[in-house]
């Protein structure tokens, strides 16, 4: 067994292999770049190497430094994680030729199965099943478009290197063929070095299903079940969860099994996973091969008890697996909900900054929380929007489902929006309970973006009910203060209105009596009688409690005269007032909001690495304006109406702030 070894990463998989590492008693080498000083990776290694400035390509993608940092301290072993250099297939081999064993598979398996094209042959030497589509680089748009053709619409255009959604776009004409080609060579160059681009056809109704292998230098090999991953927002996944709830028996061996061959073929000596895209009628096309640990590895280890990390040092060192295919158990259900910096009520834009206030759940036997970061932290622009894994067990689909909501209603983070509220309204949604969905069902339900503003009548009474009871207790607080002038003492009511604020600035008033019988709240709220308690201190933001009987776990947030209030997915902002108090606020003019029609904004803090227009220049709704790089994506800024652009407040080359003027339009 090694006795030291490197982690050549960062955040929440430097942090989780480090914890392995720790339990089997090796010691741990971190690397980190300028912006990670203070990362928590580098507080819980054993020892750390500074290996260059913020930007990745001059630190973390610098083989010859992660080599020396080995060599400097003397790390007989490396743990690539995932991302990062951990699918390069010439990192793999000058790690193993500078004598130091790469923790992970041979430098050949990765180099077959990373290049999709060459993959996909294999897959089908293999017998495995495969897609139909065009298996030769594609050189230029008009190619991309002629091909498309050929082999109808919809098509998938896809970097031959890439991976994590980048690099891949779904062209349903020839116009979204042209762009998309485009938009893929130039992503699939900036982040893999390799902007060789192919084209395939997309299956309809798809869902996302993976297989985990796992593999030693024996020749032994075993699958791990499956990992259902549909739930997807623009190629990036969501939530995923293990097994699929909707694969059967037989196609779950089907697929394990020509997962196992593939692994066989390219004589596979680690953790893997093979993908495939599943159609409706559970026909199965391979789609890659990721030769190295999952995000999503967490919902595996839950069902099988297995630790994948453990099992790939224990096969780097070279020891035979310890279990064959039929040892391998299925327990109950797991589920996994990535928790990224990025705001869902502006589209999903990155969100960068200090986490002003980080409270995960607490950590028990059916709930896990794996992260790289802490409160006061900083959630860098350099680097991917990743917060924390939030995984949760059950004994079954629904009881997973639950303990992952109300694991998200206990999840506090501030100083940075997250996509947690998102998170829980999927948890909620019929679609998903029902497991009926595919790869396209947040652009189906949720084709204009996600909104809150409506909140489902199942809980409005429950949010306003909170919010009454929650002033309730801090006019209670008030009244208890020592010193009050006698006879003026604080009066509590009873009688309250909660004021909510609609679009356009219009006021929902809604009247609420709320009696207080020892720690239960009895309220009546249009008639109907609610009783509920509120656990903990005023200072919390989380309340546990009962409502009518039934257990939940809201956050609440005092700000000025407002409460904030979010549950499962629905959020209010709440002033609570006398009636009077309330009657006097709908009579206040309501401050109109200034027009912003003519500028173009930053939707993000991010690099701008084109501006596509020029002052005098006449532009038409929909074209291309700047775009703004953030967390390793391109985002492209078009027009929403035609115009004339005044003037360019901004530079090629420029980091911009969130709202920032990029354009002026006349």
């Amino acid at each position: 067994m090694f006795k030291k070894i490197l982690i050549a990463n960062r955040g929440e998989i430097a942090c989780r292999v480090i914890r392995t590492a720790r339990r089997m008693g090796i010691a741990t080498v971190a690397v980190y770049s300028e912006a990670d000083r203070g990362a928590r990776h580098v507080e819980l290694a054993d020892e750390a190497v500074l290996i260059g400035p913020p930007p990745s390509r001059e630190s973390y993608l610098v083989a010859d430094r992660i080599i020396a940092a080995c060599k400097s301290t003397g790390a007989e072993a490396l743990h690539p994680g995932y991302g990062f250099l951990s699918e390069n297939e010439q990192f793999a081999r000058r790690v193993e030729e500078e004598g130091i064993v790469f923790i992970g598979p041979k430098h050949h398996s990765i180099a077959a199965m990373g290049d999709k094209i060459s993959s996909k042959a294999l897959a089908a030497r293999a017998r495995v099943n495969t897609i139909p589509g065009h298996n030769e680089a594609v050189e230029s748009p008009e190619d991309a478009v002629r091909i498309a053709r050929q082999i109808g619409y919809p098509v998938m255009i896809k970097a031959s290197a890439g991976g994590g959604g980048k690099g891949l776009r779904v062209a349903f004409e020839d116009k979204e063929a042209f762009d998309g080609f485009t938009s893929c060579r130039n992503e699939a160059r900036a982040s893999f070095g390799d902007d060789r681009v192919f084209i395939e056809k997309f299956i309809e109704e798809p869902r996302h299903v993976e297989i985990q292998v796992l593999g030693d230098a024996h020749g032994n090999c075993v699958y791990l079940w499956e990992r259902e991953c549909s739930i997807q927002r623009r190629h990036q996944k969501v939530i995923e969860e293990a097994p699929s709830p909707f694969l059967d028996a037989k196609t779950r061996q089907a697929m394990g099994e020509q997962a196992v061959a593939l692994a066989r073929a390219v004589e596979y000596q680690s953790a893997g996973t093979v993908e495939f895209v599943v159609g409706k009628d559970r026909s199965f096309y391979f789609l890659e091969m990721n030769t190295r640990l999952q995000v999503e590895h967490p919902v595996t280890e839950y069902i099988t008890g297995l630790d994948l990390v453990e099992q790939m040092i224990r096969i780097a060192t070279g020891e035979r697996l310890a279990f064959t295919q039929g040892d391998i158990p299925l327990r109950g259900w797991a589920m996994e909900c990535r928790v990224n910096a990025e705001d869902p009520f502006r589209n999903f834009l990155p969100s960068t900054g200090r986490l002003v206030k980080y409270q995960p759940p607490p950590g028990n036997g059916d709930v896990r929380v794996d992260t790289g970061v802490e409160e006061g932290g900083e959630i860098s622009v350099y680097y991917d929007s990743m917060i924390a894994k939030l995984v949760t067990h059950g004994a079954n689909r629904a009881e997973a489902i639950a303990k992952m909501r109300e694991a998200l209603n206990a999840f506090v983070i501030r100083g940075i929006s997250s996509n947690i509220p998102f998170q829980a309204a999927l948890l909620a949604h019929p679609r998903f309970v029902s497991g009926n969905f595919n790869t396209g069902f947040i652009a189906e339900e949720y084709p204009r973006g996600f909104s809150v503003t409506t909140v489902p009548p199942d809980q409005r009474d429950f949010l306003l009910v909170l919010a009454a009871a929650a002033h309730r207790r801090f006019r209670e607080r008030a009244a208890a203060i020592t010193g009050q002038l006698p006879g003026h003492e604080l009066q509590i009511r009873e009688d309250f209105v909660v004021v909510l604020t609609g679009p356009e600035g219009t006021l929902e008033q809604t009247p609420v009596a709320v009696v207080a019988n020892g720690p239960e709240v009895l309220t009546t709220i249009d008639g109907r009688a609610h009783r509920i308690t509120l656990g903990g201190a005023l200072r919390d933001l989380v309340v546990r409690g009962e409502y009518d009987g039934t257990p939940y776990c809201a956050q609440l947030e005092r700000v000025g005269l407002d409460y904030r209030i979010a549950h499962n997915g629905a959020a209010i902002t709440a002033r609570v007032l006398a009636p009077r108090a309330a009657e006097l606020l709908s009579l206040m003019p309501v401050k109109a909001p200034p027009d912003l029609s003519k500028f173009l904004l930053s939707p993000m803090p991010g690099l701008l690495v084109e501006v596509a227009v020029r002052p005098g220049q006449l532009v038409l709704a929909g074209e291309k304006l700047a775009v703004i790089e953030a967390m390793k994506m391109e985002n492209i800024l078009f027009a929403s109406q035609d115009g004339v652009v005044a003037e360019v407040a901004a530079r090629k080359g420029d980091s911009l702030a969130v709202d920032q003027v990029i354009l002026r339009f006349e």
